[in-house]
């Protein structure tokens, strides 16, 4: 059953649109399954800016939004490849992510990023076979991220509700039949990190092997929200999520990385893991942030 989530409505695990008075309260919560949908800051807006200019020059087209209308899907593919490179590997885009996370008062130690991906979900897009895994209901932790994780999310513009994905809030603490023990993340990252930072290889979502559900899982309620484009979305990466497929005759862009708080990690605390069964630690290939 979908719900519309009412951003600051009260109730278990329900989308806040305020953010506790503490970092560490911040944190504790998303620990503990609250979702965070948050106003945009100076560095969201600055990042946003930034990432709709990258677009734009590299697409070349009258609307990146309607970039299917005017590229074909492979030429669409190579060009946000060379966008999705440059967002993860260019020390500048650490930077972003380090004055998102810094603007909006995340942590209040050394913490740790898995550096920016752009996600982009086109019309019509779970019709393609190629790129069937993004649609895939997932946690973030069958990734081998771990319990301290946080993903952070942002829209490149203001998006209604069936353009963003579902939250199962339910099934945070119920677990859900997985096949995560396939994912070995020495195995993920042992060829190079095309995997690692999406799509980079073309017929990836025919070959590749992703952890996802078994059976018909029966999650609870779905989340659904609408957002502004510049909005800090912040919900633990052991949160069970989907998203939507979209035939509304545009493309959808946003950007995501995941952060943890090292001190956090190194103290056991994080989301309980009532499923996750990955191995490895992607968080040996994270990006520490330029602060004591």
């Amino acid at each position: 059953m979908s719900e519309s989530a009412s951003v600051g409505a009260q109730g278990p695990r329900a989308i806040r649109g305020q953010a506790p008075a503490t970092r560490a309260g911040l944190r504790s919560a998303l620990y503990g399954g609250d979702i965070f949908l948050l106003a945009p800051t100076e560095a969201s807006r600055r990042a946003v800016a930034a990432a709709n200019e990258v677009l734009a020059a590299e697409l070349a087209v009258s609307d990146i939004r309607a970039a299917h209308r005017e590229l074909d899907e492979a030429a669409f593919f190579e060009r946000i490849g060379r966008v999705r490179r440059a967002l993860f590997c260019d020390p500048a885009w650490h930077a972003v992510v380090e004055a998102v996370v810094d603007d909006l008062g995340f942590a209040d130690g050394p913490f740790a990023f898995d550096p920016i991906r752009l996600r982009v979900v086109a019309h019509r897009g779970h019709e393609n076979p190629r790129a069937r895994s993004v649609y895939y209901p997932h946690r973030d932790t069958w990734y081998a991220h771990p319990a301290a994780v946080v993903t952070w999310w942002i829209p490149l513009h203001d998006l209604g509700e069936a353009e963003t994905f579902w939250l199962y809030p339910d099934a945070f603490e119920r677990p859900i039949d997985n096949d995560s023990e396939v994912f070995d993340y020495r195995d993920w990252v042992r060829d190079g990190w095309e995997l690692k930072i999406g799509w980079q290889q073309r017929d990836a979502g025919l070959t590749a092997r992703y952890p996802g559900v078994v059976g018909r899982p029966s999650p609870g309620r779905a989340l659904a929200f609408a957002c502004r484009r510049g909005d800090n979305l912040l919900f633990s990466g052991a949160h069970f999520h989907q998203t939507r497929p979209q035939s509304l005759g545009q493309t959808r862009y946003s950007l995501d990385f995941r952060v943890v708080s090292l001190a956090d990690s190194r103290g056991g605390l994080g989301a309980p893991n009532v499923d996750n069964r990955s191995r490895g630690s992607a968080l040996v290939d994270y990006t520490r942030a330029a602060r004591p």
